[in-house]
């Protein structure tokens, strides 16, 4: 957990991270996704001392999130549907294309 958090912020870490995890991210990478959603949180609402300009003017990490969900504009991420794709067993994922994975998963159109 990123230094100087508070209560709130402990929660959206570990929510972010179990969410990570259940994706299919190993524990570092969901450790790391976590920790930089929420200091790029603490850098734009100001409660970080320090922050990138990329930080505190970009679309924030919550509303992305929403954007390229399953109900997205382009719907889920390559990297999401191979996690599905990998959880149901299908065979030869690793070569293929997000739309490749989405016709297996039967998500086309979606």
């Amino acid at each position: 957990m990123p230094r100087g958090s508070n209560a709130k912020r402990e929660r959206q870490y570990e929510h972010i991270r179990q969410s990570a995890l259940d994706r299919g991210e190993s524990p570092e990478r969901a450790a790391e996704i976590a920790a930089r959603t929420v200091n790029k949180e603490r850098a734009r609402t100001g409660e970080a001392a320090t922050g990138s300009p990329a930080s505190t003017r970009d679309v924030s990490s919550s509303r992305r999130g929403g954007l390229r969900s399953h109900s997205g504009s382009r719907g889920p991420t390559r990297d999401q549907l191979y996690a599905e794709a990998k959880r149901r067993g299908i065979e030869g994922r690793s070569s293929m294309t997000k739309e490749q994975l989405a016709e297996a998963l039967g998500k086309r159109g979606e």
